[in-house]
């Protein structure tokens, strides 16, 4: 009877070998993807680690490519729309910027943040900071600037923001500040929130509900005018 049970004992020795082994690789690839990601994005939200680049002064040589010719409205517009139109920059990116530029930075003044902005929205360069959707315009232009963020990293707190808050952005063309005006919560498939409009308009993304584990169905979104420029 005792040699039944030390046999079984040398035979589950292996097996909880093989388990603890299975549980450390495991172990070694989460923290070197999901934390990774989330540690990275983290520190971009609290310390706002933007490269140290002058926003507010556009240079005369420069070696971040910002820019990108603005879209003229075909349509006639109301005096109201007319108005807004003229808070808007006509024509003040030379260049349009390469897929990974910095772009510039977004300031949430109700959360205290400074994000830097980078093109595009594939995960490379979401993981360095707020993506702004390539076939939308830059911001301050007439149109709708589209930016986005995971709400695990650079927009966990973003829920705090609603509608009269500011959103600014700053580039080497100027400093844009939006007042949002409406907040909306939307499936992943809706395509409305790229839409055209007809005004300055900054519409910014982030994946919703904020404490879902795992991939969210549904967006977050913030619809904010442009009200100045600098």
């Amino acid at each position: 009877m005792a040699k039944e049970q030390h046999k079984k004992r040398r035979s589950r020795k292996p097996l909880l070998l093989s388990l603890s082994i299975v549980l450390i690789v495991l172990g070694l690839w989460f923290s070197t993807t999901s934390t990774a990601t989330f540690v990275k994005g983290y520190m971009l939200y609290k310390t706002g680690n933007v490269e140290a680049q002058d926003f507010g002064n556009k240079p005369e040589s420069q070696s971040i490519k910002i820019a990108g010719e603005s879209k003229e409205s075909e349509k006639s517009v109301t005096p109201a729309e007319q108005e807004a139109a003229e808070l808007a920059i006509s024509s003040k990116y030379p260049e349009t910027p390469q897929i990974g530029d910095l772009m510039g930075e977004l300031i949430i003044p109700k959360l205290e943040a400074s994000l830097p902005i980078i093109h595009g929205t594939d995960e490379d360069e979401l993981e360095k900071g707020v993506g702004h959707f390539a076939q939308s315009v830059m911001p301050g232009e007439n149109d709708n600037s589209v930016l986005s963020g995971h709400r695990d990293t650079v927009f966990r707190e973003l829920g705090e923001v609603g509608k009269g808050d500011l959103l600014i952005v700053k580039t080497h063309s100027g400093t844009f500040t939006y007042k949002v005006r409406q907040v909306r919560i939307v499936d992943e498939d809706d395509r409305t929130v790229i839409v055209p409009k007809p005004r300055a308009t900054l519409t910014v993304s982030t994946c919703y509900p904020f404490d879902y584990v795992g991939y969210a169905p549904d967006r977050y979104i913030l619809v904010a005018d442009l009200v100045s420029s600098e």
